[in-house]
């Protein structure tokens, strides 16, 4: 069986746990660099980017964290763990963070705001949908969350969110005069680059479980070619989308 690591350093890791733990996944705290090499594939949740920055730091996890990317080892990163994965971020506290690095993409760093700008928005998720079944929309939590700016031409969009004009504008990094007019009234918020996936929300506060079950299947098709795979135990993936019962409680998981 091949376990799901979750990056415990800080944050909603918990709550990514009891998410696979609905899909009959064992998910595992990863807190140690060898811890990794008992799982084959990695969550890195939302939390306070720069504290897990620092403790991931502090335990020399960066080294083996890239690594596990350049292996080509599935790797979903949700709000603060979006901003690990990313290339580029902007926006960052005084002397910046250091990343993981892969998806190529310019995150902003507390895009949408304060922790009382924090809010829920059922998002448009046709990929999801497609893949998982379920409605149409999800409903994604924004806590201190970042979006992502620009992405590369291997980035898959998943997910987009509209945003007033003069917000994206007083945040863009970009130059390109055409670039902007395309995306002056939305910011990303959930893509997908081969072995990576990103969020700038918090699924794992939600009842609907389909972008876990999105990304263990990624996770086997990833482990099908190395003859390994997830294993669910009693549960089909294919029949798991489960309705919203209930609203998350707003608490202090900053990105």
């Amino acid at each position: 069986m091949a376990l799901v690591g979750v990056l415990a350093l800080q944050g909603s890791f918990n709550e990514h746990i009891a998410a696979l733990r609905r899909l009959g996944v064992k998910g595992v705290e990863i807190r140690k660099p060898a811890q990794l090499d008992s799982v084959a594939s990695l969550i890195i949740p939302g939390g306070e980017s720069t504290t897990m920055a620092k403790l991931a730091e502090y335990h020399n996890l960066f080294p083996a964290l890239r690594e596990f990317v350049k292996m080509g080892k599935p790797v979903w990163g949700t709000c603060a763990g979006l901003i690990f994965l990313a290339n580029k971020a902007v926006g960052q506290k005084t002397g910046g963070q250091e990343l993981v690095g892969g998806l190529d993409c310019t995150v902003h760093r507390n895009f949408f705001g304060s922790q009382i700008q924090s809010f829920e928005a059922e998002l448009p998720v046709p990929e999801l949908a497609s893949k998982e079944g379920g409605p149409e929309t999800f409903p994604g939590v924004f806590i201190r969350a970042p979006a992502i700016l620009e992405v590369g031409p291997e980035v898959q969009v998943l997910a987009d969110y509209p945003v007033p004009s003069d917000i994206l504008d007083s945040n863009s990094t970009i130059e390109s005069p055409e670039e902007k007019i395309q995306s002056e009234k939305k910011v990303i918020v959930a893509v997908r680059q081969g072995n990576l996936l990103g969020t700038a929300f918090h699924p794992e506060l939600t009842a609907d479980t389909r972008w876990h079950s999105y990304f263990l299947k990624m996770a086997s098709d990833v482990a099908e070619g190395a003859s390994t795979s997830i294993v669910a135990v009693g549960v089909d993936l294919g029949s798991n989308n489960q309705p919203r019962n209930d609203l998350p409680i707003y608490r202090s998981i900053e990105n």
